[in-house]
């Protein structure tokens, strides 16, 4: 008797689940199915989990592809239950490819290709609709979203739009999506959301016709670089009663959350002083950063990280705002500082494409300060300091994979009605107010 093992959340069961479990079962007269507990999700960074345990298994056994259901609730768990169940063959999706090669030694390893796009058949929960994303954009950002996609329940990324064909194909193929299309129209007609990963100048005229089309957006930042442009986008998405939310990855991970509860709480006092620094020095000097001579340079690229913690915590009303920036000889900046006076406060951004700074975030009070080192925009870790050094703390949160999972997480939840409550992590206000700040660079930058 050839024994197949398998493992699973199945979350929203549907026919992706239905038909790897179909064909594990072809290849052998057993079927072992692992369905994973909440807990050990939660540990290795599956979000948005909607099903009970017991819906989950009861929707695996209903498929009658299972000759026995077993539940997996910790790491290392599948080497155990290959030797106890005498495995010859472990079967994952082929999004998971190369992962777990290291089963070789105990069993043989096969990974299926998975059902690309996800049918209408998806079994919905009341309450709840499957988030069918469409990318508008194949560059950086889009294939780092692939792999954190994964981790979120709720979610299918179903195809990609790019202005070039060949390379949209080219991304439909490596991340094995259901469609690629160099016409946004038809995107936009195989999707209910949308994530906008283009160059900065045509986030705002994208989203706006998504949100047109009466699609949700997830939408890169900055959102918009001017500050009635992200007004009427906010203002757009309310009437029609969608979601759009500004991808700052920072805003919605944990660890940043609670930095910021923990500066608030006056613990550290009066804040009175905020210093954030996102520099790098990028070798390729041909990519858009240094080419694009109108939208690019290094506060575009990574203000909106470092105006986060700031309005975050000071707010958006700042009685002065002052810039000073190095620029290459197309116009571009390549370290920028951003100086704010808030009357009873200030504080500092500094960003670089080409100067090299301590990445850290400070924020200093009347009774002591709170320090996040680099890279503090993927906030795992942060000490509260006082004068009597003995006094100090260390918190340390997790930070999972590239973050991407906590945004995508509180994008399903908000369009799915589960999130009320939970929009203060970056709120409709404080992305206008990051527009403005933009606003005022670029016209700064361009005198």
């Amino acid at each position: 008797m050839t024994k197949v093992i398998t493992y699973g959340t199945y979350d929203l069961f549907h026919e992706g689940h239905y038909n790897l479990l179909k064909r594990a079962k072809a290849l052998g007269d057993y079927l072992i199915v692992g369905v994973t507990t909440e807990h050990f999700d939660e540990n290795r960074g599956k979000l948005n989990v909607v099903d009970s345990l017991m819906d989950r298994i009861e929707h695996v056994k209903e498929t009658g592809f299972a000759d026995k259901i077993i539940i997996e609730d910790h790491v290392g768990q599948k080497i155990e239950d290959i030797q106890k169940y005498h495995a010859d063959i472990f079967v994952l999706g082929s999004d998971w490819v190369g992962k777990f090669d290291y089963l070789n030694e105990y069993c043989k390893v096969v990974y299926l290709e998975r059902t690309r796009g996800i049918s209408s058949t998806m079994i919905r929960r009341e309450n709840y609709e499957l988030i069918r994303l469409g990318l508008v954009g194949a560059g950086r950002i889009a294939n780092r979203f692939i792999p954190e996609s994964h981790f979120v329940s709720g979610l299918s990324v179903e195809g990609v739009y790019n202005h070039n064909l060949d390379k949209a194909e080219a991304f439909r193929d490596k991340h094995e999506l259901a469609f690629a299309t160099d016409d946004i129209e038809e995107l936009f007609s195989k999707v209910n959301a949308v994530n906008i990963a283009l160059p900065h100048e045509l986030h705002y005229e994208y989203a706006k016709k998504a949100l047109e089309h009466g699609l949700h957006v997830l939408c890169e930042k900055p959102l918009a670089l001017k500050k009635a442009e992200a007004e009427e986008l906010f203002d757009l998405a309310r009437a029609k009663h969608l979601v759009l939310m500004e991808a700052v990855k920072t805003a919605y991970a944990p660890g940043f959350i609670r930095l910021l509860s923990m500066a608030k709480s006056g613990v550290i006092g009066e804040i009175k002083d905020v210093e954030a620094a996102f520099t790098r020095i990028i070798p390729d000097k041909e990519v858009r950063e240094f080419t694009n001579a109108d939208y690019g340079g290094s506060f575009t690229e990574y203000g909106s990280y470092t105006l986060l913690p700031i309005i975050k915590l000071l707010g958006a009303n700042y009685k002065s705002i002052s810039f000073r920036s190095f620029c290459a000889p197309n116009g571009v900046d390549i370290y920028t500082k951003v100086h704010f006076d808030y009357g009873k406060a200030i504080a500092t951004s500094k960003t670089g494409i080409n100067v090299k700074s301590e990445g850290q975030l400070l924020i200093s009070g009347t009774g002591g300060y709170i320090l996040v080192p680099s890279p503090w925009w993927k906030t795992e870790g942060f000490e509260i300091c006082y004068e009597d050094f003995t006094q100090n703390e260390k918190n340390y949160t997790k930070y999972l994979g590239d973050g991407l999972r906590y945004e995508l997480a509180d994008f399903v939840a908000a369009i799915n009605g589960t999130r009320d409550g939970e929009d203060f992590k970056l709120t409709r206000s404080e992305s206008i107010a990051m527009a403005e700040v933009m606003e005022k660079f670029l016209a700064e930058r361009n005198k």
